[in-house]
């Protein structure tokens, strides 16, 4: 595996399982020095001992502002300005939008769009002075909705408009901002998903056949394509999305 990343530091938020792992330990491959962010202490060093290369874990809350400003400071005066920040951290809500309560949608929000904020207004300006690459994680669910889904998709559907604001702001010091856009994904936030269906495993077989490659996605194959926005093959891209759905959104749906 080719060697992107040597001498770069990444974070990587939600980096305790599923698209954040997979991120988390690709980097790592590819040289980074990678800090993992995320709430759970025990799975962030299993995720980090996945990972190798030097991995550390910083455990708190992304979602929440008392924590970040507690926490990212320090992070950045131990390990210096990011070279590339991803923005895994997510979580589905599931329900019609007149089914939820305020604290579900608030949820939804705050783990999925307002982390980014939280995170981004005290790493960006550490990452000015020398550029960086951003990655956000938007979604299929960006371009189209899903039923009972409402919360989620309108999250995905702000962080991909954010992202293609954050370039802008970002060209001028060197600083790209790119989002992912995965399909189904077969990590525990989607097993969640399929769990609060009325019939599970209907529900998991539909998105396996969804896609026209015939199958879900992992983890790694999302991981593939931040790796790629990150890295400076990727020097000329920025506030654009890349799909990762199999085909998903490319397909007319048939009878």
């Amino acid at each position: 595996m080719s060697r992107r990343f040597d001498g770069k530091v990444a974070w990587v938020s939600g980096a305790s399982s599923g698209i954040g792992r997979g991120a988390a330990e690709r980097l790592a491959a590819e040289g980074a020095k990678v800090v993992l962010l995320g709430r759970d202490k025990e799975r962030l060093a299993e995720a980090a001992a996945a990972a190798g290369n030097g991995a550390v874990t910083a455990a708190f809350d992304v979602a929440s502002q008392p924590e970040v400003d507690a926490n990212v400071p320090g992070l950045l005066e131990e390990h210096g300005a990011p070279d590339v920040v991803v923005h895994a951290a997510g979580i589905t809500v599931v329900g019609a939008l007149d089914a939820l309560t305020p604290e579900e949608w608030h949820r939804q929000m705050d783990v999925n769009l307002t982390s980014i904020y939280l995170l981004n207004r005290l790493t960006w300006p550490a990452m000015t002075a020398r550029g960086g690459a951003i990655v956000t994680l938007a979604s299929t669910a960006s371009f189209a909705g899903f039923p009972q889904d409402a919360a989620y998709v309108a999250s995905k559907g702000a962080v991909l408009a954010m992202t293609k604001a954050m370039a802008l702001d970002g060209a001028p010091h060197g600083i790209r901002v790119n989002a992912v856009c995965p399909g189904f994904i077969l990590t525990p936030n989607l097993q969640g998903y399929f769990d609060a269906q009325d019939d599970p495993d209907a529900a998991a077989a539909g998105a396996a056949a969804a896609a026209p490659i015939g199958r879900m996605g992992s983890p790694a194959d999302v991981a593939a394509a931040i790796a790629y926005l990150a890295s400076d093959d990727a020097s000329f891209v920025t506030g654009t999305s890349v799909l990762v759905d199999g085909g998903l959104l490319a397909k007319v749906p048939t009878a």
